[in-house]
């Protein structure tokens, strides 16, 4: 069984900022893979389906991101889902925008919704597809995390990094490559 987590705030105000893009990954994933639900427990929306005979949920918390790690525990503990068969998706700061980085463990690097899962999950050994939305140094961090995508940008999304997103999951789920091929294989690009 694997979890996907894509990681953002609850609420229409949020949806195109760039802390959401892990919805926005993860709404491209429920329509790739056409899972049943969505599902609302456990402080979250989730999706379940099958693929190669293995169940997989899609699920975004309904806690503010700062503080998801409750929801993917909750789900975790009820599925009895392993940790290194769960993979978060969320928003890096510190990657240029459009760059994808995956990688197995490591800090928050100060991402609160990262650093809420490493204290709730008591491990920081999860898999994660960090997806670049660069830093303007002349806005504070919380107004830049919270502003909302230019439309250029949101193009960009859609076209590219949701795209390449897709491919991650199809090697990943479909065609079952290797987790460390996958990484080798984009953090190159």
């Amino acid at each position: 069984m694997k979890l996907i987590v894509g990681l953002g705030n609850p609420g229409d105000e949020y949806k195109y900022t760039r802390h959401n893009i892990g919805f926005l990954a993860l709404d491209r994933l429920v329509e790739k893979f056409n899972p049943y639900g969505p599902k609302k427990n456990f402080n979250a929306f989730y999706w379940e389906t099958k693929i190669n005979d293995e169940k997989i949920i899609l699920m975004k918390p309904q806690t503010y991101m700062n503080l998801s790690g409750n929801a993917v525990l909750a789900i975790k503990q009820f599925y009895k889902i392993n940790l290194e068969d769960i993979i978060i998706i969320h928003d890096d700061k510190d990657i240029k925008f459009g760059a994808l980085k995956i990688k197995m463990g490591g800090s928050s690097a100060g991402q609160n919704g990262i650093k809420d899962l490493i204290n709730k999950l008591g491990s920081k050994n999860f898999k994660r597809i960090q997806v670049g939305i660069g830093r303007d140094q002349q806005i504070d961090l919380k107004d830049w995390v919270l502003g909302k995508f230019t439309k250029q940008q949101l193009a960009t999304i859609n076209d590219d990094i949701l795209v390449r997103i897709e491919e991650i999951f199809i090697r990943y789920l479909l065609k079952q490559e290797n987790f460390n091929k996958i990484m080798i294989l984009y953090n190159a690009k």
